[in-house]
């Protein structure tokens, strides 16, 4: 795919929708891509995330769900796919995948080994440098929180925002002194780079620090709530941010239970999404397991409270809400 600008606005980590057998639902995937990209203020739609249970997919899976996205979705947003492997050869060799997919963009996890064993600077480097030496898309540094092994320093943060195709960080360092001071880094070191927040807990708090959007799970399921919170503050509207992120809390509490996003909190989120009638099925694959129903009681409640219930979109009725 051809290079896009550095990305901007509000980007969703798409929930993946899956058939009671749990094969990817194709059908239900692009429409709900289209429904997404519809949504103004969409800077683009990000496959392959956690939200998008991105462990418990195959390589050829991971590809398959790019293209499924990029098809229906690809000519009015652009499409980024998570990069979330062991190796720098397998990462390549996914970012070739997402590339022939139709991805315009790759988001760069750190691989699992660094969160156990850590990592040193020139491991990180070379890691995104053998990246955008195989293909030419847009990469956007994933930042995990400052408590992991896989903390990435003020300091390693600028000398990545030089690495060509570098354009975007996604910021969830999840420690506020330290989030200003990875974006001051990043802006000094290349004015150009976006910095996108994804603190989906306390998504307003980190928004107002002066980023250029958001790429956040929660904007899978509420997409003009987020579009709105950016808007306003971008508009310098604290009054009318402060009343979205009220309502944001509601659902916030619900899925996240004041805790930071896990799979529990996908597979919750994935539930209000069908009790809304935004998805059509909560179906996840395991090791992700259902939310208990005095958690779905929650979750009908905080949809009630924010009117998002009842809502009947489909025909048929949704499936895979069964609590354990």
């Amino acid at each position: 795919m051809a290079r896009v600008p550095p990305f901007r606005g509000i980007l969703p980590a798409l929930q993946l929708p899956f058939r009671e057998d749990r094969s990817i639902d194709v059908k239900e995937l692009g429409r709900f891509s289209r429904w997404l990209a519809g949504h103004a203020g969409i800077g683009g739609l990000v496959t392959n995330g956690h939200t998008g249970e991105v462990f418990a997919l195959s390589a050829g899976e991971r590809a398959e769900v790019t293209r499924i996205v990029a098809d229906a979705a690809g000519r009015v947003v652009p499409v980024v796919s998570g990069i979330c492997c062991e190796s720098i050869q397998e990462s390549v060799e996914h970012a070739h995948r997402a590339d022939e997919a139709g991805a315009s963009g790759l988001l760069v996890m750190p691989p699992h080994y660094w969160l156990r064993f850590g990592m040193r600077m020139e491991h990180v480097v070379d890691h995104f440098a053998a990246i955008s030496d195989a293909v030419d898309l847009n990469l956007i540094v994933h930042v995990y929180p400052a408590w992991t092994k896989a903390r990435y320093s003020s300091k390693l943060l600028a000398t990545l925002a030089q690495v060509p195709n570098v354009t975007t960080f996604k910021v969830g360092t999840r420690e506020m002194s330290k989030y200003e001071r990875d974006i001051r880094a990043i802006r000094n070191a290349n004015p150009d780079c976006t910095v996108l927040t994804c603190h989906d807990e306390y998504v307003l708090a980190s928004m107002v620090q002066g980023v250029d959007g958001a790429l956040v799970g929660f904007a899978s399921f509420i997409p003009e709530f987020l579009v709105d919170l950016y808007q306003a503050v971008c508009d310098g509207d604290l009054h009318r941010a402060r009343r979205i992120q009220e309502r944001i809390n509601v659902l916030k509490e619900a899925v996240y239970a004041s805790e930071e996003p896990s799979g529990d909190a996908h597979a919750r989120m994935k539930a209000a999404m069908v009790l809304s009638g935004r998805l059509r099925s909560a179906t996840t694959r395991p090791p992700t397991r259902p939310p208990s129903k005095e958690r779905l009681d929650k979750i009908r409640d905080a949809l009630r409270e924010t009117g998002l219930l009842p809502r009947a979109e489909f025909e048929a009725e949704p499936v895979g809400v069964s609590a354990r």
